[in-house]
């Protein structure tokens, strides 16, 4: 029994092997969509900080809906920190400064909605267009409550520069949230057609 054992974990030893430097470049890959996207963007001028509308979030919406829990965070995390070390892949920059500006909570946000839809992906068996539809919503609900939360705490405790609800609700929801349900939308009609050639190259079921 315990031969048996042995010999099987000694099969899967080369899969295991060969696993890493495969997330490592599905990772990599997403994490340059994602900077890439920070630079197709459209900028909204309010106070106190400029928003920006910009494609990111359709690659983090492809990451969760193909990649699974683990790659699509890791692939938002890569990005996270090659902008603050200093790497200019965020919309307005890079740096670790990017930590006390208000809007890196949508970036924050950009993690956690990658975990999410990841794990909805991965614990549903069959997988409909409805039900991709309302994981890409839960991330978005994620992205902008993580976004929203962190802008108002920053504002007011950190850099004190008071911001009411209302202001934070208008600025950094109101103004972009359609928008982005649309990319959600888009995100759900490519990624059907994508998700069977990444089960293949993955080798998840």
């Amino acid at each position: 029994m315990i031969e048996n054992i042995r010999d099987k974990e000694a099969a899967l030893k080369p899969y295991k092997v060969h696993a890493k430097p495969l997330d490592l470049t599905i990772c990599g890959l997403f994490a340059a969509l994602i900077a890439v996207g920070a630079f197709i963007k459209i900028e909204i001028p309010v106070e106190p900080y400029a928003m920006h509308f910009t494609l990111q979030w359709f690659f983090v919406l492809m990451a969760g809906l193909l990649l699974g829990k683990r790659r699509a965070a890791m692939s938002v995390c890569i990005y996270l920190i090659i902008g603050l070390v200093g790497v200019p892949v965020f919309a307005s920059g890079g740096g670790p400064a990017y930590l006390i500006r208000p809007t890196f909570g949508f970036l924050l946000g950009f993690a956690l909605a990658a975990f999410i839809m990841g794990l909805m992906m991965e614990k549903k068996g069959k997988i409909s267009f409805m039900w991709m539809m309302l994981t890409s919503i839960a991330g978005l609900i994620a992205y902008y409550g993580v976004g929203i939360l962190y802008f108002y705490f920053i504002s007011n405790f950190v850099i004190h520069m008071p911001v009411g609800w209302k202001l934070v609700l208008i600025n950094c929801c109101l103004l972009t949230i359609f928008e982005d349900f649309l990319l959600c939308i888009l995100a759900v009609v490519v990624c059907s057609r994508l998700r069977f050639i990444f089960q293949k190259l993955t080798g998840d079921n």
